[in-house]
């Protein structure tokens, strides 16, 4: 993970709290971890102390032998919603080039990948969909308002948001330019 001073520490922080925490959850010394994921102890030692840039295969690796997702790793410890995770996970050497881990969400069978777009003043209503299902949406240009029920919503560029879709929910473009959104369908 490559990332600005702020923001990697930020990151290495929770990466250091979470593996140290999973590791002594799953009742595994550094050398029982360093054998069973195949990273080296001195590696598992700087990651543990906040004090190493870790590639995302690595963590990939502790991950899988703490039997964890790869984003119970670099997720913030207190965060209140454990699918919203929206933290930096790789940035490169030129400025501006960047892998943001926004959400995750449990799948039993699939997830569908979807690129909407809709003008000024059209809408979508939606049906609600079974039991389990749920939507991840991330608004790349203009203006989303997600209509949950009676709740509201309104999504600026940049903004995401994940939610059950079991119940009514709605896609609304108020604004005066067309709004353009990434939608992950959870199923």
């Amino acid at each position: 993970m490559h990332k600005d001073s702020g923001q990697r520490a930020s990151v290495l922080q929770h990466v250091s709290q979470n593996v140290r925490r999973l590791r002594h959850a799953a009742e595994l010394s550094q050398t029982a971890l360093a054998e069973k994921s195949g990273v080296s102890r001195r590696m598992l030692v700087a990651i543990e102390a906040g004090e190493k840039n870790v590639s995302l295969t690595t963590l990939d690796r502790v991950a899988e032998a703490l039997d964890v997702a790869f984003s119970d790793l670099i997720q913030a410890p207190e965060v209140r919603d454990p699918s919203r995770i929206n933290e930096l996970a790789w940035a490169g050497l030129i400025p501006g080039s960047k892998a943001v881990l926004l959400a995750k969400a449990n799948a039993s069978r699939e997830v569908e990948l979807w690129e909407w777009r809709l003008e000024p003043g059209e809408q979508y209503l939606s049906e609600p969909d079974a039991d389990g299902w749920s939507e991840q949406l991330y608004v790349f240009e203009g203006s989303l308002t997600l209509v949950l029920g009676d709740e509201e919503r309104n999504l600026s560029t940049g903004e995401f948001v994940s939610f059950a879709s079991n119940r009514p929910h709605a896609y609304r473009n108020d604004g005066a330019v067309a709004t353009r959104f990434v939608r992950n369908v959870v199923i």
